[in-house]
């Protein structure tokens, strides 16, 4: 029996006319569940887009799950969405919506695409709820309109949630956005980290998948608590002056029978044709993007983030997959389009469209795309002809790196174009240099496993590697685990291995991740022109039969430079002449190899003086001491 639906929407002719064109970026407000008063009796408002359905019902905890007990009502102007007030319904509710198809006999339990809670896995329902949240971060959002700008520093700590500390007292169990809150503000500030960002934590079922198969669009994993939980942790990481970026997947999602994929018994949020709407390496769906309510939905996620929680950018995962037809497909088993190209035109507008929303809403964020090929123009407007983003990530730099570094030093000199060849492209696009997850799994190993030697080789090496990153063009990411070298993979199921930390080759390069931070903060040359070839130039790039590359980094200000030299063997290089513009003293602000980061503790007595000798078309000379397998910063004393 049916009982009382009354008649009631949040939804004017002007919002389904935006809807349909696929310009409606804030439908969380109008779609979903709202609790509220119709005149004074309190209930929620449900509403759902199902186009193709013959009958929607919401069901819940509320009425036994009874599917006719709650029957909504199509909207009158075949916009296919159904809606109602269900009195006495309020916050904390557990629902979902029973929808009976119009096509082949389908009938299912669809969760809420709009659904601001999930029940925790393996339990598949939402939940009533708002997003009331007494924010107090007003210093941070009025300065983030120049620390999020890409002449400022940007390090980035990459955080899996789950499995960077765990409570072993209680089942080994993960922290609560609360007790991060209570951590991670303090250790980031530590280390010197701009911004934090969190791999997937919208709602998703699997464990394995570490968020990136979702199906909670506009919630925050309730794993960790409630989206005021999440709130807090966001608010704390402000006013400490960190910077939030969300991990975020537009490309794809699960064909969990609860979440999105067939929805109303169509496919109503995925490409119909599995050659398009099918992803054959992740078994998952690939949303269609030439429907403009779909458009609309992922949009709307976007910027419901960017609203309501106040975050500081975006990484959009998985961008090469939208872009290519045939991506991970073989001959005969994609679609070309209209022009006979591989490329996902629908998606490249998506793409653009959604930047474009972003930046005109929040001017002072960031969009981040994870793309991994030669895509050109990623990161530039779309008024040039650009997706739009603000950054790219460097897959290129990261892989050619990695590669060079795992090399015995013997063989490095037949490897030298490797370090090289990111500068031949560096000022293309705007680069973000990326250790991320993706290096330290499925059998890749550590990043200190990755490095040849023996012991004090492997870790005088990734120091090294850590400041050739730093140095290098290019904003700054790592995998949480890096500052401490931990010798085992990333495994998502434990916490890091802190107890490393007790080791002096440990405490050694988390002090050398704390001071490069340090002084890659305060230093412009290492972020003021990172996006254009003013701010790098070669001193000696020719060096390959002794593995050693030294180059300036500079600021906008002439005189604000730094001397940067790699020595990637371990062999130590006495006398070793650098040509330089600069008269007079030059200080060593930074030395791998110093004691204090586990070092041999060669070097150069903290400076050096110049020579009156011209030496690599420069007019004086410095002589310097390189240590083994380290890397030397110096700057000019003015």
């Amino acid at each position: 029996m049916n009982r009382e639906v009354k008649p009631l929407s949040l939804l004017t002719d002007e919002d389904i006319y935006l809807f349909k064109e696929g310009r409606h970026f804030h439908l969380y407000e109008k779609l979903g569940a709202h609790p509220m008063k119709l005149e004074t009796e309190p209930g929620t408002l449900f509403a759902v887009w199902a186009p193709n359905a013959s009958q929607v019902s919401v069901i819940g905890d509320f009425n036994g799950w009874d599917k006719q007990a709650h029957i909504l009502k199509p909207r009158w102007d075949e916009s296919g969405i159904w809606e109602g007030f269900i009195p006495k319904v309020g916050k904390g509710a557990i629902y979902k919506y029973f929808i009976h198809s119009n096509h082949g006999g389908f009938e299912g339990e669809k969760g809420d695409p709009f659904g601001l809670v999930w029940e925790i896995p393996p339990k598949t329902a939402s939940v009533v709820w708002d997003t009331t949240f007494d924010w107090n971060d007003e210093s941070w959002l009025k300065k983030r309109e120049v620390v999020n700008r890409l002449d400022q520093p940007i390090n980035v700590y990459e955080l899996h949630f789950a499995s960077w500390r765990r409570v072993p007292e209680e089942g080994n169990r993960s922290l609560t956005y609360r007790e991060m809150a209570e951590m991670l503000p303090q250790y980031l500030t530590e280390l010197g980290f701009t911004h934090v960002e969190f791999m997937p934590l919208m709602e998703y079922p699997f464990e394995g998948s570490w968020g990136y198969q979702k199906v909670g669009y506009f919630a925050p994993s309730s794993r960790y608590g409630t989206p005021q939980d999440f709130m807090h942790l966001i608010n704390e990481l402000h006013k400490s002056g960190i910077g939030v970026i969300l991990d975020w997947v537009p490309s794809h999602f699960p064909s969990d029978a609860h979440g999105l994929a067939y929805f109303d018994g169509t496919h109503l949020y995925e490409h119909e044709d599995r050659k398009k709407g099918f992803h054959p390496e992740w078994k998952s769906y690939i949303f269609n993007y030439g429907r403009p309510e779909v458009r609309a939905f992922l949009i709307s996620s976007a910027i419901y983030w960017f609203e309501k929680y106040h975050i500081d950018g975006l990484r959009v995962d998985a961008v090469a997959s939208m872009l290519y037809l045939d991506y991970s497909r073989k001959e005969g088993e994609w679609i070309p389009n209209q022009y006979g190209g591989n490329e996902n035109l629908e998606a490249v507008e998506f793409l653009k469209q959604l930047n474009e929303a972003v930046y005109q809403g929040y001017p002072h964020v960031q969009m981040i795309a994870e793309e991994s090929t030669s895509w050109p123009m990623v990161s530039r407007p779309t008024y040039l002809g650009g997706l739009g983003f603000g950054m790219k990530w460097n897959m290129g730099w990261m892989h050619d790196t990695l590669q060079y570094f795992s090399e015995n030093p013997v063989n490095r000199k037949y490897h030298h174009n490797e370090l090289l060849f990111s500068l031949n492209y560096a000022f293309t696009e705007n680069f973000l240099l990326p250790f991320s997850h993706d290096e330290v799994v499925h059998g890749k190993g550590s990043l200190i496993g990755k490095m040849p030697g023996d012991d004090w080789q492997k870790f005088a090496n990734l120091r090294l590697l850590y400041g050739y990153m730093y140095t290098h063009p290019g904003k700054k990411l790592l995998f949480m685990g890096s500052e401490i070298a931990g010798w085992s993979e990333w495994n998502h199921d434990t916490s890091l291995d802190w107890d490393l930390l007790q080791y002096a080759p440990h405490q050694g390069i988390f002090q050398w991740i704390k001071d490069l931070n340090k002084v890659y903060r305060s230093e412009p040359a290492l972020f003021a022109l990172d996006f254009v070839p003013e701010g790098f130039q070669w001193v000696d790039l020719h060096n390959w039969e002794e593995s050693i590359i030294s180059f300036l980094r500079k600021s906008p200000n002439a005189k604000d430079q730094l001397l940067v030299i790699c020595n990637l063997t371990p062999i130590p290089r006495e006398n070793y002449k650098i040509g330089v513009d600069q008269k007079g003293e030059w200080k060593e602000i930074l030395n791998s190899d110093s004691e204090y980061y586990g070092g041999s503790n060669m070097g150069n007595v903290g400076k050096v003086r110049t020579r009156p000798l011209p030496c690599y078309g420069r007019d004086y000379t410095l002589k310097l001491t390189l240590p083994p397998l380290a890397i030397l910063i110096l700057k000019p004393v003015t």
